[in-house]
C-alpha cells in the first residue's frame, strides 16, 4: 500500500503540482476511490487510516524532493502535529506559525463546534513549500460504531468558522448542532459576546434555562448543564475577553459542552438560533483485505506498482508517453462511465 500510494501521489505532483494533490484529498469521492485502489475495505473506517498512513509512509525521505511534507495521524500522532509542522518549517524555512493554527483550529471546529456525536481521533495535515494545506481527519460515533470524515483545504477556507469545510462524508446523517453553519453567524457572535460577560450574569441564564420547556430539535437539555462546573471555565472566558467566536474556540478548557451552553443562553437571550442541520453528504481495482469483492491480486498490485513508478521515472526525464496513455484511459473513463 505504502509503495503504490507514493507512486501515485507523486505523479500527481509531477503533473499538476501539489495544489493537484491537496484538491483530490479534499474530494471524498475522490479518497474513497484512492483507498479502494489501495485495496482496502471501501466500506470501512480504517480507510482513513490506512490511506493517510501509507501517504505518509510512502513520501517518507521524498519530502524535500517533491515539496509535500506529512504530519499528524492516529492517536498519539495526532497530538504531535504541531511538533511535526515545525520540524518541517526549520528544514524548509517556512513560518510554521499560521500552519499550526490552520492544523488546531481545524481539529478544534470538527471536534466542538460542529456537534455531531463523532469523536475525533484521527488528524492528518499536508502542506507544501509555499504555506498551503490541506486535512483529513476522522472521528467516531462509540454508540452506533460508524466513522465520519471531514475535508479541509486551504484553498476552500474564506473563515475558520462559517463553512470552512471542503467536505464532510458519513453514511449518516443526524441532528447536529452546527455552530460553523453559514445560518449560526448570529449565533457565534451572541456566543462571543456572552463569553465575554460576567460569568455570574450568564450561570443565572443556564439555571433559568433548567425551567424551560425545550423544543425536540435540540440536541442537549438543559438539564444536561451544571451552573456550578460551568462557572470556571466561564471566568477564563471572562478574563481572557476573546474578540471573536474563533478566538473563544480556540481557548484552552473551552470545549463542546461549553459552546452547547452558550449556544443555549444566546437563543434564549438574543433570539440567536443556531443551525441544527447536519453538513455531512454522502471501485475497486485490485481488490479488498476482507476479500469483497475479490481477494487482492498480489501480481496485478506489483504490477501497477511498476507501472506507476515507471511513468514517474520517465515523466521526469521529458518521457511522457505513459502519463499520456493514463491521461488517455482517464478520459475513456470519464467519457463512457467503462472502458469497452
Amino acid at each position: 500500500m505504502t509503495k503504490l500510494a507514493a507512486e501515485v501521489v507523486e505523479l500527481i505532483v509531477l503533473e499538476e503540482g501539489v495544489d493537484g494533490f491537496f484538491c483530490r484529498m479534499s474530494d471524498p469521492g475522490w479518497f474513497q476511490a484512492f483507498g479502494c485502489v489501495l485495496g482496502f475495505d471501501w466500506h470501512s473506517s480504517g480507510v482513513t487510516t490506512t490511506a493517510c498512513g501509507a501517504i505518509k509512509e510512502g513520501l517518507r525521505g521524498r519530502e524535500l524532493e517533491l515539496g509535500l511534507f506529512s504530519a499528524g495521524g492516529k492517536g498519539n500522532a495526532s497530538r504531535r502535529t504541531p511538533e511535526s509542522i515545525v520540524s518541517w518549517c526549520e528544514k524548509t524555512g517556512l513560518s510554521p506559525e499560521p500552519l499550526v493554527a490552520a492544523s488546531r483550529t481545524s481539529a478544534k471546529v470538527d471536534s466542538a463546534a460542529v456537534q455531531d456525536g463523532y469523536q475525533i481521533y484521527h488528524h492528518a495535515f499536508f502542506f507544501d513549500r509555499a504555506g498551503a494545506w490541506a486535512v483529513v481527519q476522522q472521528g467516531m460515533n462509540e454508540a452506533s460504531g460508524m466513522a465520519r470524515r471531514y475535508h479541509w483545504t486551504s484553498t476552500a477556507v474564506r473563515d475558520f468558522v462559517c463553512e470552512p469545510h471542503a467536505a464532510i462524508c458519513c453514511d449518516a446523517r443526524a441532528l447536529t448542532l452546527n455552530l460553523v453553519a453559514r445560518e449560526s453567524a448570529s449565533t457565534r457572535t451572541a456566543v462571543a459576546e456572552l463569553a465575554r460577560e460576567k460569568p455570574v450574569r450568564v450561570a443565572a441564564e443556564v439555571v433559568r434555562l433548567r425551567h424551560l420547556a425545550l423544543p425536540k430539535r435540540h440536541d442537549i437539555r438543559a438539564a444536561d448543564i451544571t451552573p456550578e462546573r460551568l462557572g470556571a471555565i466561564l471566568t477564563k472566558t471572562y478574563e481572557a475577553q476573546a474578540a471573536s467566536f474563533q478566538d473563544l474556540l480556540l481557548l484552552p478548557g473551552v470545549g463542546a459542552k461549553t459552546l452547547r451552553a452558550l449556544a443555549l443562553v444566546a437563543e434564549v437571550v438574543f433570539g440567536a438560533a443556531p443551525s441544527y442541520e447536519d453538513p455531512a453528504r454522502f471501485a475497486f481495482a485490485h481488490g479488498g483485505k476482507d476479500g469483497i469483492p475479490f481477494p487482492v491480486d498480489r501480481a496485478t498490485y506489483d504490477g501497477t506498482i511498476s507501472l506507476l513508478a515507471r511513468a514517474v521515472r520517465r515523466a521526469k526525464l521529458g518521457e511522457t508517453d505513459e502519463v499520456r496513455a493514463l491521461r488517455r484511459l482517464d478520459a475513456a473513463f470519464g467519457a463512457r462511465g467503462e472502458v469497452r
